[in-house]
């Protein structure tokens, strides 16, 4: 393909997502069927502006391994520890089920046994591009179900491996001429192949423990966001070839380094470093998949494919639904869980065509079974559509609103951002009262040294959405803005307020001018940083000048209420220079004539009072 043809094709594609997507959101059916609507639009079957390229599919399936990455650095090693159970016993549950219950439906149909059983192991699989990106658009990636699913999905991911060993051992017919192999049966063999896949496991998990962190540092140090999205991609695609050449899925191989750098003060960086990407991606897979839809198979035979996939979506349906029950989720969880999973998955069509090379299935099975499977994935959303606005609603309980309250590893209720000589002392206080706080900071080196000590900190700049969201923002309760940068904290202020409007925001200011900034941007509260610490110094210096401590707190209090006032009529009045001097003398003598009125005891203190009044320390002790 040329470069025009290139920019062409480029063109076409964009411009179908940018139409349809923005139309099917409107119109309620989600972003991943407005993807594949806009695949069939301009596929082969119907406007004819792109053909059916191998080499465009298996670009977009990159977007589904940086998904996977993605994904891995949400889970530290510790909570995917305590998944274990649900992966490999719900997961295997699920495998297993559904394989035997496809493979003895469609022997009644009159397929010979040891191609049922290719056709229950790759009808097993679901979408795990689907699944994932329709449970995080709505928010329920933390429910039970959303769980649930991730935890099957996992599994299926992993099981792709033993499949394609064990599908040329299911070979009824001599192997279709192809020009090159997939997975392990075109990689070495025998010791030499564990030896490969032992290496390159080991590699991931080492390297991302022990060389990836000085990397990442070093590459921070620099303040340069593109190289650090350079060595983001770097990564992931230096990890997913590796893993193809010792012939395992470079999704499962990226999804293990993301779970490696999770406990990485790194992870929320890289993660809304790739997220454009991700999503870019993701969406050319989905319109990859609407345009390599077989039309003239469904044509030539519609109410038999229309029957198939019918069968294929209630099967998994009904046999989900029970798997979901009998794992103690509530009705409303069973039902997302086999919504989410009721589909074929992308994986599905790397196996059929391994199944095609191997002697598995002739080309008119493959064909159908490709279709079966693309058009389970059209009819994914509509199912999760039909759970949203007719399953769900029945339900008496708030399944949301349960959520609302749950806090785990990777969702606090405060976002910090600044960790300085300010921000510390606030996260200090928080994290000794037992309040969790996630914080942000852009100094590499200050991040290094507080997370020996506990302190969970990552890097990155707080005022860019993604990042944000990546942190939790949706999830958490408050933001407390202590960068001593009062443009960047200005920008931050400006895009929690527009972005996250739930947040309340208490913000450092480096003084009026600031706070008055911060103010106008909806700040909740702000603090000027030297405040708190000036006032502390005055009523030392009262009792220094013979105060009784009781009065010299009286005294502060009683000035920093004043202030306060001062403050809410300065901001009121700020617009207008004469109006604010004017209202700045009456406060003054407003505090005049209060402190003249005060209790004289308060007030009056003797020569004698001075010569023999303690010193700071003593005071203190004697307090």
């Amino acid at each position: 393909m040329n470069a025009q043809g290139f920019f062409a094709q480029a063109l076409v594609y964009l411009g179908a997502a940018v139409i349809a997507v923005p139309l099917a959101r409107r119109l309620g059916l989600g972003s991943v069927l407005g993807y594949l609507l806009a695949g069939v639009a301009i596929g082969p079957f119907a406007l004819k502006l792109v053909g059916r390229s191998e080499d465009v599919m298996h670009f977009a399936e990159f977007g589904v391994v940086m998904m996977l990455f993605v994904i891995g650095l949400e889970l530290q090693p510790a909570m995917l520890w305590r998944m274990r159970g649900p992966i490999f016993g719900l997961g295997l549950l699920q495998m297993a089920s559904t394989a035997l219950l496809i493979a003895a439906v469609t022997g009644l149909f009159g397929m010979p046994p040891l191609m049922a059983i290719a056709t229950g192991l790759i009808l097993a699989m679901s979408s795990t591009a689907i699944a994932l990106q329709s449970l995080q658009e709505r928010g329920l990636m933390r429910s039970d179900g959303g769980r649930a699913s991730f935890s099957v999905l996992l599994f299926q991911d992993i099981a792709v491996i033993p499949i394609l060993a064990l599908l040329p051992l299911l070979a009824t017919q001599a192997p279709a001429a192809h020009g090159g192999g997939h997975g392990p049966a075109a990689a070495a063999t025998g010791w030499m192949q564990g030896l490969l896949v032992i290496g390159v496991v080991a590699g991931i998990v080492v390297g991302g423990r022990f060389l990836l962190r000085p990397v990442f540092r070093w590459i921070a140090g620099t303040r340069l966001r593109d190289a650090f999205t350079a060595t983001a991609l770097l990564l992931v695609v230096g990890i997913a070839m590796a893993m193809t050449a010792v012939g395992l899925s470079p999704a499962l191989g990226t999804f293990l380094a993301g779970v490696v750098l999770a406990d990485s003060e790194y992870r929320h960086e890289l993660e809304s470093d790739l997220e454009p990407f991700k999503g870019l991606l993701l969406g050319l897979f989905f319109i990859s998949v609407g345009a390599s839809i077989d039309f003239g198979l469904i044509v030539g035979a519609p109410w038999r494919m229309a029957g198939f996939v019918a069968l294929l979506v209630a099967v998994k349906l009904v046999l989900l639904l029970a798997l979901g029950r009998r794992a103690g989720q509530p009705w409303p969880q069973a039902w997302l869980f086999a919504a989410t999973l009721a589909q074929g998955g992308e994986f599905a069509f790397v196996l059929i065509a391994f199944a095609l090379q191997t002697g598995v299935f002739p080309r008119d099975v493959a064909g159908t079974l490709t279709g079966i499977v693309a058009l389970s994935m059209v009819v994914a959303p509509l199912l999760l559509l039909a759970n949203d606005r007719l399953i769900q609603p029945r339900f008496a309980r708030g399944e949301g609103e349960r959520e609302m309250d749950r806090i785990d590893e990777g969702s606090n209720p405060v976002l910090v951002a600044g960790f300085g000589r300010f921000g510390q002392v606030v996260g200090r206080m928080l994290k000794a009262n037992g309040i969790g706080a996630t914080v942000l900071d852009l100094d590499a080196e200050s991040i290094e040294l507080l997370r020996k000590y506990g302190l969970k900190v990552f890097y990155g700049d707080a005022s860019r959405t993604d990042l944000l969201h990546a942190a939790g923002a949706e999830q958490a309760r408050l933001m407390v803005l202590a960068v001593d940068d009062p443009g960047k904290s200005l920008s931050i202020a400006e895009a929690v307020r527009r972005h996250y409007p739930h947040l309340r925001i208490l913000a450092r200011a480096n003084n009026l001018r600031h706070a008055f900034a911060l103010r106008r941007l909806g700040v909740d509260a702000t603090v000027t940083e030297t405040w708190g610490s000036a006032l502390a110094l005055g009523e030392t210096a009262l009792r220094e000048v013979g105060f009784a401590p009781y009065q010299a707190h009286r005294a502060a209090l009683r000035f920093r209420r004043h202030e306060g006032e001062t403050m809410a009529a300065l901001f009121d009045a700020w617009g207008d220079e004469a109006t604010r001097i004017s209202v700045a003398k009456q406060r003054v003598a407003d505090l005049e004539h209060l402190l003249e009125s005060d209790d004289e005891e308060a007030r009056v203190f003797q020569d004698s009072a001075w010569e023999s009044a303690p010193r700071v320390g003593a005071a203190r002790d004697s307090e």
